[in-house]
């Protein structure tokens, strides 16, 4: 069956048709209304059309309104995909001739359980398309102990399928050209082609490819690994220091498969009724001036960080406090990194220092930092306390801690990760009146704890990544911050 995607933005348009193609659909694209309308003009009709409501030339409800007018196009299946989400708003679109309508950002679950109702899809055509069979998985590193033991581990799992090892980056770039795995676990230090090197040249050939680095926690290794995140490695796991059998066993175990299947979720789409909504507080602010952003970030988090901290920081006149899940090692480079980044100082918090307007401060790796005092006097504290979420640093910590001396004025922002580190701390700001932005899922590696936090009905704000720093500049320019 055929689709037609009307979008004025692309990556929107490439986000529906990436839906559609994994549940069979052919898909065509148009820019607005009046292009759409073209396309319905010649050749067969498609046998959906998904339609943006905010286009320039014509927007989506005109388009649905001459859809429905001419006698040969009015039967053909509309769906309204937008951020225009309120009851009133969909209302709107179904009076004009939507057959139905999906909020954005939406999940693959959510449209194919649309495409059921609307009768383009069964049931059982979206249950096939989840049975898509164990994960494929390139071990990629030059030690033979290490791949050895990687492969061994990873195929006891009935989940994983080792579909193939390479002991440098040139001969899996070779690999993955003959034949794509669903991700590669990359170590960093290769001879011939190093893993860094490596992970450019599969950026450039395969950007939505997952690659899970492999290294020593050694400090050269954490520099190499860095690099590696910030050249766009969707995560990292830390091999252990010695080349023991049983405890490379124990680490694959332990971390790297329970990583692996987070970037390359299984399953497929879930048919069943959806979930009842989760009561949705109202989000009311307070509108007191912002007086500190917290920020919570995981999987895939340097990435987030370089994107998202340059579009406020250099005009912030408040601190900005981030948990990024690190070891100790990482996260003094990562600062380190951000600095250059941002053309402002970012380093990581010490105990006991006094927050002034525009720090920007990184809670170190393996401790919690918290806030204390109160919002004319705040000070930083740095804890060995136990994790939370299996995780120190923790933002439940941080936010928790922000909302006992700031209170409404604290604005959260919830990044891409792993877990549900996060969703505590942005209810204690919710209901201190305070705000959340959370990313969304098409931007984030993991849509774990944004999505708990969207779930919960807590965020005020759900945005692609590339626009959350500005959407904070715009917030602390509104509310004086």
């Amino acid at each position: 069956m055929r689709a037609l995607i009307v979008d004025d933005s692309k990556p929107s348009r490439s986000i529906v048709a990436r839906a559609l193609r994994d549940l069979g659909f052919e898909c065509a694209e148009a820019a607005n209304g009046a292009e759409a309308l073209a396309a319905l003009s010649t050749g067969s009709l498609p046998g959906l059309i998904t339609v943006n409501w905010h286009m320039p030339v014509m927007d989506g409800l005109e388009l649905v309104r001459r859809i429905r007018a001419s006698p040969g196009l009015r039967r053909l299946k509309v769906l309204m995909v937008s951020t225009e989400g309120d009851a009133q708003r969909v209302a709107m679109a179904i009076a004009a001739g939507a057959d139905d309508f999906l909020a954005k950002p939406f999940t693959p679950d959510g449209l194919a359980r649309k495409l059921v109702a609307l009768g383009v899809r069964t049931a059982a055509d979206v249950a096939v398309v989840g049975e898509r069979g164990p994960i494929r998985v390139l071990v990629v590193d030059d030690s033979a102990t290490i791949r050895s033991v990687l492969s061994s581990t990873l195929a006891a799992d009935p989940d994983l399928k080792v579909v193939g090892t390479a002991v440098n980056g040139q001969v899996a770039l070779a690999n993955i050209a003959a034949k794509p795995p669903d991700l590669v676990l990359l170590d960093v230090e290769m001879p011939v082609l190093d893993g860094i090197s490596t992970l450019r040249e599969i950026r450039r050939t395969h950007p939505k490819l997952p690659v899970l680095m492999f290294s020593s926690l050694t400090e050269r290794g954490s520099r190499a690994t860095l690099d590696a995140l910030l050249a766009g490695a969707n995560d990292y796991v830390a091999k252990p220091s010695g080349l023991d059998a049983a405890e490379v066993a124990a680490r694959i175990r332990d971390e790297v498969i329970a990583k692996i299947k987070a970037l390359v979720p299984r399953g497929g789409f879930n048919t069943r009724s959806a979930s009842p909504a989760v009561a949705r507080p109202t989000l009311v602010a307070r509108r007191e001036a912002v007086r500190a952003v917290v920020i919570a970030v995981s999987t895939g988090g340097p990435v987030a960080l370089a994107e998202v901290l340059p579009g406020f920081v250099a005009k912030a006149r408040v601190p900005v406090l981030i948990v990024q899940h690190m070891p100790a090692f990482f996260t003094a480079q990562l600062a380190e990194r951000l600095s250059r980044t941002c053309g402002a100082a970012v380093r990581e918090a010490r105990t006991g220092e006094e927050l002034r307007p525009g720090d920007i401060l990184l809670a170190p790796g393996g401790r919690h930092l918290e806030v204390t005092g109160d919002a004319a006097a705040a000070r930083t504290r740095l804890t060995d306390d136990p994790p939370e979420n299996s995780c120190r640093p923790s933002a439940d910590v941080l936010f928790r801690s922000a909302v006992r001396v700031w209170g409404a004025g604290t604005l959260g922002v919830v990044l891409t990760g792993m877990g549900r580190d996060g969703l505590q701390g942005s209810r204690a700001i919710i209901e201190a009146g305070g705000e959340v932005i959370a990313q969304d899922e098409f931007t984030s590696v993991v849509w774990g704890m944004p999505g708990e936090v969207v779930r919960a009905g807590l965020a005020n704000a759900v945005l692609p990544l590339p626009q959350i720093g500005v959407e904070v500049a715009l917030r602390l320019q509104r509310r004086g911050g």
